[in-house]
């Protein structure tokens, strides 16, 4: 459980403890209200009351809500790049839907997770703060409580979340690097696919390349978002005339070299919600991917 603390100082002393929690503890409203109603804040290991007033010295003292997810367990392999009590981040591969849908209900992140909760013996509600495709691999972050749940959603609308990718695309690319600016919409709401259409949400998508692969006509590229709408990346490459290696909806499959889209979240920036903590992970190139940059070279 996540306890969050404050030693009340003394031109603060007379304040109500709701008056102290507001400026010491950024929760939202809808977390404040479940503290309140659970009955979970204390004033020195007592429980306290939002009108009640401090002193100097007092411990204002809140713990996170237990909550707990039910999904069914299944013995899905992870492979985790970080934990921690209040966040998780995995290597996420490909093929693997992240959470269970009407099509889809078993074999996701969502059953893995709930497995090894099982195993190890933990009990969180599963959040997942970001999301990839079933055919995307690489880092997914799972927050274990909602207040780490928004604080990575606050850094992310302030583009404090750095996210890279790494691809390969059809053609080569001449230039060493260059931004997308183009928006994003769903121009059939029946056809999963999106596109660049007049109207759609803003999408920035920069670009640098890695390596060219001149005989075969591919390039391998870095991709680093600064927002974060579905099927971005892919949108904007295949836009560009570089749709990404096995990609079938946006004009890139090439079943002889990769049987998913080439693309992999290698890198992640952020803060840690709790700690402030900088955090820079990393997730290998995956294997089928290497295998396809063998088979191009």
């Amino acid at each position: 459980m996540t306890t969050f603390k404050h030693i009340v100082s003394a031109n603060e002393e007379d304040m109500e403890v709701r008056e102290i929690m507001r400026e010491h503890f950024d929760f939202s409203a809808r977390l404040r209200n479940r503290v309140k109603r659970e009955k979970l804040v204390k004033r020195n290991g007592l429980q306290t009351e939002g009108w009640h007033r401090v002193r100097e010295g007092d411990v204002i003292s809140v713990t996170l809500p237990d909550e707990q997810s039910n999904f069914p367990p299944e013995d899905i392999p992870l492979d985790i790049v970080f934990e921690d009590n209040d966040i998780m981040i995995i290597n996420k591969q490909p093929g693997l839907i992240v959470h269970p849908t009407k099509g889809h209900p078993y074999g996701t992140v969502a059953n893995a997770l709930s497995y090894y909760m099982q195993e190890k013996e933990q009990a969180w509600k599963i959040r997942f703060v970001n999301r990839l495709d079933m055919d995307t691999s690489g880092l997914l972050v799972i927050a274990k409580n909602s207040y780490c749940q928004n604080e990575y959603t606050n850094q992310s609308r302030k583009n404090q979340v750095k996210k890279r990718y790494i691809a390969i695309v059809k053609g080569i690319i001449e230039e060493e690097n260059g931004t997308i600016d183009l928006p994003i919409g769903r121009p059939d709401p029946v056809d999963v696919r999106r596109a660049v259409i007049e109207g759609g949400s803003p999408s920035v998508t920069h670009y640098t390349v890695l390596e060219r692969y001149e005989k075969t006509g591919f390039t391998l590229v870095e991709l680093l978002l600064e927002t974060g709408r579905t099927h971005q990346i892919r949108v904007h490459m295949s836009f560009i005339g570089h749709p990404i290696l096995g990609d079938h909806l946006y004009g890139g499959e090439d079943v002889r070299l990769i049987e998913r889209q080439a693309l992999h979240a290698a890198k992640l920036e952020f803060k840690h919600p709790i700690t402030k903590e900088k955090l820079k992970l990393t997730a290998p190139i995956p294997q089928d991917m290497m295998d396809a940059i063998d088979k191009i070279k």
